[in-house]
């Protein structure tokens, strides 16, 4: 009886629809199903996003912004240049010299490659055996060389271009000044010598790239005369001047450096 009355529960319980919603709850569900219309907008989500560079376009508003700020940065450069910071000579770099607004001397002469200077005539060190003492300036007018003569039996030469015929001189003088980029007063003899020939002379020139003392100036005793830099680097080595000893602006500067006040010069 025991097993006819199991039998029958069994049987009850199976087919009471309430005891079937229960255990279907426990019971593994299968999967769900979607369709690939649905499906693709949310596994595109799951995609790690394109990190790569996409093209960049600007707005009406961006471009007429940007066009303004190129307008004004060539505005300013057109009216506002950089300056050049630094003046270059041949041989090496020289510092800025002081700006000038003076006109350029009218017997200034032509403008001609720095190369045409014969070699010979650029600084070197050499043998000397005269007899000046170490420290003393040579200057032979008639081979064009200067000479700061030094210890150990050796000089520095440098070319030099000296007075023309007519304005040769000789004798011994001391240096009695120094001045770096200096200022330029003609004799009154030069300007009127300059105006006969249909040049005009300025009473003074301030110092700087077109004054023809250049860069440096030593003055020799009470004289007029002065060992002096060049806006005109092509005539050393030849007899041009009016007296003075020109030379080259960064020879000029290194013997600058060299010589003291009180320095014996001597004009041979």
């Amino acid at each position: 009886m025991k097993v006819i009355f199991s039998a029958v529960a069994i049987l009850a319980m199976l087919f009471v629809p309430g005891f079937v919603q229960a255990q279907s709850r426990y019971s593994e569900r299968p999967p769900s199903l979607v369709s690939p219309d649905l499906a693709a907008p949310w596994v595109l989500q799951l995609r790690r996003p394109d990190t790569r560079a996409q093209p960049h376009y600007e707005t009406r508003q961006q471009q007429i912004h940007n066009r303004q700020i190129h307008r004004r940065q060539v505005h300013r450069r057109q009216v506002h240049p950089v300056p050049r910071q630094r003046q270059r000579y041949v041989g090496r770099s020289v510092e800025r010299p002081p700006q000038t607004s003076t006109a350029a001397v009218a017997t200034r002469a032509p403008s001609a490659p720095a190369h045409n200077m014969d070699p010979k005539f650029l600084p070197q060190t050499v043998p000397y055996d005269g007899p000046h003492a170490p420290g003393t300036i040579v200057i032979d007018t008639g081979s064009r060389f200067l000479y700061h003569v030094m210890e150990g039996g050796n000089a520095r030469r440098y070319g030099v271009g000296v007075g023309k015929q007519g304005f040769e001189w000789r004798g011994t003088e001391k240096i009695t000044q120094k001045r770096e980029w200096p200022d330029w007063r003609p004799p009154k003899e030069m300007i009127e010598r300059e105006r006969k020939k249909g040049n005009i002379l300025p009473a003074h020139m301030k110092g700087g790239p077109e004054n023809p003392l250049g860069a440096r100036a030593l003055y020799l005793g009470s004289t007029l005369y002065r060992i002096h830099g060049t806006n005109a680097p092509w005539t050393i080595g030849k007899a041009v001047s009016s007296g003075c000893i020109r030379m080259r602006n960064e020879d000029v500067m290194e013997l600058y450096e060299r010589i003291p006040v009180g320095a014996k010069v001597v004009v041979i």
